[in-house]
């Protein structure tokens, strides 16, 4: 009788969507994303430095990212993706001053923001495991060009303004993980990816806020949302 019951009810778990998507050569998409971004930094060495600043630290901050998706398949397993956009990210340096310094400099700040605004051309290989039914896991690898046209490189560091200032481009290489669902009309997927900027960002300047650090690069996680079609 439950096995008659069971034959009543459609197999939805079982139905294949989008069985031919894969087949494609080319296809397009989507991608917004939620970011979390820091500096890796190394303190300096500098003794006049390390006399006033304990130390320099930096903290996750969140960001957006969207970007658009143009998907080559190469082999049944592997594709090479572009993923041009913008990211918006936001990163923190916080300052910890020694007290006899902080007792006669009581202008100093404890903490700087970073606001960038990137221009992003990433490729990534996008390497997939076997389709199970509407899921298919797969692994991304990849690098990233990032121009950020919210710079302060060309403007003059000083204590009133508050400006840290950066390099405009930024070179960056990128791992991820993810997760394709195939949807009746369209394929949806998550993405963890982490980035790791390769070159050191910091522009030489003559206060103690710059160099308190020895180099600045940039660590940034993204959660993606991809629609692909």
């Amino acid at each position: 009788m439950a096995i008659a019951m069971m034959g009543c009810f459609p197999a939805v778990s079982q139905v294949v969507n989008l069985a031919s998507f894969d087949r494609h050569v080319v296809h397009y998409g989507i991608q917004i994303g939620y970011t979390q971004s820091k500096f890796d930094l190394i303190y300096t060495e500098d003794d006049e430095v390390r006399g006033a600043l304990q130390g320099t630290t930096s903290y996750y901050t969140p960001g957006f990212h969207v970007a658009v998706i143009g998907d080559l398949r190469l082999t049944n397993f592997v594709n090479v993706r572009l993923l041009p956009g913008i990211t918006i990210i936001n990163r923190q340096l916080s300052y910890s001053w020694n007290s006899a310094y902080a007792a006669t400099h009581r202008n100093v700040e404890d903490m700087r923001q970073v606001e960038s605004v990137y221009g992003e051309i990433p490729l990534d290989f996008k390497l997939r495991s076997m389709r199970w039914r509407n899921m298919r896991p797969y692994l991304t690898l990849g690098a990233s060009y990032g121009f950020d046209f919210a710079s302060m490189r060309n403007n003059k560091n000083n204590n009133n303004q508050s400006i840290v200032r950066l390099a405009t481009s930024d070179f960056r290489c990128q791992t991820g993980v993810g997760f394709d669902f195939y949807m009746r009309y369209v394929k949806f997927a998550i993405e963890l990816k982490v980035s790791f900027g390769i070159p050191d960002l910091r522009v030489e300047d003559d206060d103690l806020y710059t160099r308190s650090v020895k180099a600045l690069r940039t660590r940034t996680f993204i959660i993606g949302f991809t629609f692909e079609g």
